[in-house]
């Protein structure tokens, strides 16, 4: 009975939340045309993907796995269940199908259909064996999960994410290529790099060197510096090549408390 209660409510729920995730993933590619509903890195990540479904389908999944290991461990969702898993695997779905952009993932109806659907499988799915699970298996679950989904989000998908730069363009590849080692080297995930590679890329091919994508291109460079800053990766670079931090450089950090 107590399965029974768990999997309609997580039916409503996930039919509920798909939907509006699906529907304001969709509406994100027709801005600013009609307001839309959802994460900038949702939009970035679902471009980057390039329309293949096998992509999509494999950069939800690594997400899964460590939205699953949350809901057994923790007893809660992460945001990527409807930031990443729901949207890409519903654009999966209509890509197999049909390869046409517009009347699939950007389609607000049909994302909204599809994600609905995945919703509930997928909520269905982290509620009941999360609840099924007992207290003394989950522990042993998360060590399992956890290391599987790191392995696939820090390996894998920064390879499928690469490739697809490599296979938008030579610009895009250029500084997918660049901006991923960057990523990889100060954020420990060549992902957030690629992709934003792959959109500066673009935007040059498709509008040259104009005032916007210069200011992309700076915002990004000044990303990584920020990044690298608060992060300590300037100390910590010049530690590996043996060099001593300045003063002025330690004393910045100590300030600002990065």
């Amino acid at each position: 009975m107590h399965i029974a209660v768990i999997l309609i409510e997580s039916i409503i729920i996930g039919g509920l939340v798909g939907f509006a995730a699906g529907v304001g993933a969709a509406r994100m590619f027709n801005a600013p045309t009609v307001q839309a509903l959802g994460a900038f890195r949702t939009l970035g990540e679902m471009n980057a993907a390039q329309g293949d479904p096998a992509s999509h389908f494999s950069f939800g999944l690594g997400f899964f796995f460590n939205a699953w290991a949350s809901t057994v461990g923790a007893g809660a969702f992460t945001q990527d269940v409807t930031h990443r898993v729901i949207p890409n695997w519903a654009a999966a779905g209509l890509l197999m199908k049909n390869k046409n952009l517009a009347e699939t993932m950007h389609n607000p109806k049909k994302m909204g259909i599809a994600s609905a659907a995945i919703g509930i499988v997928v909520v269905s799915f982290l509620n009941v064996t999360s609840s099924s699970i007992p207290e003394s298996l989950q522990v042993t679950a998360v060590k399992v999960l956890v290391p599987a989904a790191t392995i696939l989000i820090n390996t894998v998908m920064p390879i499928i994410f690469w490739l697809a730069a490599i296979d938008a363009g030579r610009r895009s590849g250029l500084f997918g290529t660049v901006f991923g080692g960057l990523a990889a080297l100060i954020m420990g995930n060549a992902v957030p790099g690629v992709v934003l590679g792959i959109l500066i890329g673009k935007g040059v091919e498709e509008i040259g060197w104009t005032r916007i994508t210069k200011i992309m291109l700076a915002a990004v460079i000044l990303l990584f510096v920020l990044s690298g800053f608060f992060r300590g990766f300037d100390i910590q670079m010049l530690k590996e090549f043996g060099v001593n931090a300045p003063q002025w450089l330690k004393g910045l950090h100590t300030a600002i408390g990065g």
